[in-house]
């Protein structure tokens, strides 16, 4: 039996991975790290040597940045279908989709630092956070022609695209609204209501962000 244990940080991009884990119906452990300067002790950096989740060690090996364990994990558990492989006619699609999540995720991760890692008034700048929340936003109308006349981002069903993109707004909409833009509202409900989603949500008390909006500053 695959051995497979993730370390994961809540609301981070690791929730990509754990999100994939419940999805595929494997057994795992999961290690749960505090988001903080503990990512960069001497151990922890054997296993991601950025000092950020997630890390996935798996048979043996270890594996760090979520695009790659999400190849990884569909080739590996391809009877779940929620990869595409090499020939099929959605590769290059499914590719384009699980990559461009992290497209989104550069700019939920500056906003990030600027609304909860700084902790600072005077260390924070409106001006970054318009910037990428508008970045953001682009993003969105991205995903927004993408969903036209489909439930999912491939036309054949639900994939670990889904996932990976949808991990990623899950983050995004702490910074911009997804309210104007109705195929994504659609989709992003419906993904959410998986129960591999609402598995890996944090549990009470335990958010990286306390807020579910944050305004950028006047």
């Amino acid at each position: 039996m695959t051995e497979i244990t993730l370390h994961h940080a809540h609301q981070t991009r690791s929730m990509r991975s754990l999100w994939l884990l419940h999805e595929l119906g494997v057994p795992f452990d999961i290690v749960v790290h505090p988001f903080g300067k503990n990512l960069r002790s001497e151990a922890y950096l054997k296993l991601n040597p950025s000092g950020r989740v997630p890390a996935l060690e798996i048979d043996g090996q270890t594996l760090f940045e979520t695009g790659a364990i999400t190849e990884y994990l569909c080739e590996t558990f391809s009877d779940a279908g929620l990869g595409r492989a090499a020939g099929d006619a959605e590769r290059a699609d499914w590719l384009v989709w699980v990559h461009f999540a992290e497209t989104i995720t550069q700019h939920c991760a500056a906003l990030t630092q600027q609304h909860i890692a700084l902790y600072e008034d005077h260390m924070r700048s409106p001006i970054v956070m318009k910037l990428e929340a508008a970045r953001i936003a682009k993003c969105y109308a991205a995903l927004e022609r993408r969903l036209q006349n489909r439930d999912y981002l491939l036309e054949s069903d639900f994939s670990a695209a889904d996932i990976s993109c949808g991990y990623s707004v899950y983050s995004g909409r702490h910074f911009t609204h997804i309210e104007p833009f109705p195929r994504l509202c659609d989709w992003y409900a419906r993904i959410t209501a998986r129960e591999g989603f609402q598995k890996s949500l944090p549990p009470d008390g335990e958010r990286l962000y306390p807020n579910e909006f944050y305004e950028v500053p006047a």
